[in-house]
């Protein structure tokens, strides 16, 4: 696609986690976990590749997915395994072995991101490099709610003169489920964010990110209510 030259979407995956045990293979709502945000992502024709960064090569191989003409799967290196190792450190290994004009990252734990919200983001991003305002893009929750510090002093309000919450001034919580750079981007701040980011706004339920058991049944019950089938 004009805009975006080869674009490859990296989706790292660990056999083991920590809140959730075996959640990225775990079955959610009728077949595993990963899957869901793989085939979201295998549906965008603008992703000319899936790389999926893993110390879970078996595991995958056991629930059907091998290396294919859109998937690699490369085999995550000893020093970077573990739960405190950095996704920084991750995502700079796959930029450095596997070439992209433009890298898509998500997570596993984002079931419910679709390939349009993606797609979408992607014509966002591309706007954004074309007119020279933006060098990357990642996906937020818009907030309007009063915050407190653990003293109970406000933090964005004035308590004695209370205006509608719808309008104070939003704030935005980075909610991991989407992130598009380039490999100039990421090097110039080793993170996945650059120097001139766009921030793009999800519909809340869309955006949920799997942490905790409370995340999860959270997930199934949206999966359900939206009537979101395996496929």
């Amino acid at each position: 696609m004009s805009g975006l030259g080869r674009c490859v979407a990296l989706l790292p995956m660990k056999a083991n986690s920590q809140r959730v045990k075996g959640k990225n293979f775990r079955p959610l709502h009728g077949k595993p976990l990963f899957s869901w945000i793989l085939d979201s992502l295998l549906a965008i024709a603008e992703i000319d590749q899936v790389v999926i960064n893993t110390d879970a090569r078996a595991i995958l191989a056991e629930n059907g997915l091998v290396d294919s003409d859109r998937v690699l799967i490369r085999d995550r290196k000893a020093e970077l395994c573990g739960d405190t190792v950095s996704m920084n450190l991750i995502l700079a290994d796959d930029i450095a072995t596997v070439g992209a004009d433009t890298y898509v990252m998500t997570h596993t734990t984002n079931p419910l991101l679709s390939a349009e919200t993606v797609h979408a983001a992607l014509e966002r991003y591309k706007d954004g490099i074309t007119a020279g305002t933006a060098d990357s893009l990642f996906t937020v929750n818009r907030i309007q709610t009063r915050f407190y510090r653990a003293d109970g002093s406000a933090v964005n309000h004035d308590p004695d003169n209370l205006i509608q919450t719808q309008d104070l001034e939003p704030w935005f919580e980075e909610n991991s489920n989407l992130y598009i750079f380039s490999r100039d981007s990421f090097t110039s701040t080793n993170a996945r964010i650059g120097r001139k980011p766009l921030l793009y706004v999800m519909d809340k339920m869309e955006a949920i990110d799997i942490d905790t058991p409370e995340d999860w049944a959270l997930a199934e019950a949206v999966a359900s209510l939206r009537g979101y089938t395996a496929r």
